[in-house]
């Protein structure tokens, strides 16, 4: 019985998280810069329509991949296969998601900087990390320090600025793993990020490449006030 609960609520978290990164790829449409795509020329809008397109098959695919997923933990739990595997596979890629391992693969590699006459602000950092996201960013890190849930990017004393509680110093190199061909035109296109940067002559360079890694996030939570709860019923 106890091993029909726990796949239960692993199907289930598997389910939410899922659900979670379809809701940030989906949120794409609504950043969408209008008035850069009405000024676009033809050609151009022509490639930013099929990458769209294809960016609405692949969501699609990943779809259909994890429909097929919960449909084959649901017959492995029915016909009783040793569900401590299924479990721990799933608790692995549920801590890929929450930012408590390793990843690589590919992606865009951003590196702001600040020269003579602009530095780069906190709120730079903050806006690049919301575009990478909207753009469906799998994992983010800026000089390796992982972006989760949990993570804030702030300024003290309007001069440091700090990530998950730790100073940071310029260049600042922000590293997304994701469709590298997404999340470059996500930043790239026209009114978008980098032409805002460069308008206000700060200076950002990006690359995009096949082996990015992002290191693990280092602090887990722990449950200091808070204990698990049930309530009997007769």
């Amino acid at each position: 019985m106890k091993g029909k609960v726990a796949m239960i609520i692993s199907v289930g978290c598997t389910a939410f998280i899922l659900s979670m990164v379809m809701f940030t790829q989906f949120k794409t449409v609504e950043k969408t810069d209008i008035t850069a795509i009405e000024t676009m020329r033809e050609t151009e809008l022509r490639a930013e329509l099929a990458n769209w397109k294809q960016k609405y098959e692949e969501i699609e695919e990943k779809i259909d991949e994890r429909n097929e997923k919960i449909v084959e933990y649901k017959s492995e739990l029915e016909s009783g296969a040793d569900q401590s595997n299924v479990l721990e596979n799933e608790i692995k890629e549920a801590e890929g998601y929450l930012g408590y391992t390793d990843l690589k693969g590919e992606g865009i590699i951003v590196t702001l900087q600040d020269n003579e006459n602009k530095s780069i602000d906190y709120s730079d950092l903050l806006t690049l990390v919301n575009e990478l996201n909207s753009a469906g960013a799998e994992a983010i890190s800026i000089n390796d320090e992982r972006i989760v849930s949990r993570s804030e990017i702030t300024l003290i004393n309007n001069t440091f600025i700090f990530v998950n509680d730790k100073k940071i110093a310029g260049p600042y190199v922000v590293k997304a793993i994701g469709d590298k061909k997404y999340l470059e035109s996500a930043l790239t296109i026209k009114g978008g990020y980098i032409d805002l940067l460069e308008n206000e002559e700060k200076t950002v360079t990006y690359s995009v490449d096949d082996n990015i890694i992002v290191i693990a996030y280092d602090k887990r939570p722990s449950l200091k006030y808070a204990r698990e709860y049930s309530e009997s019923k007769e």
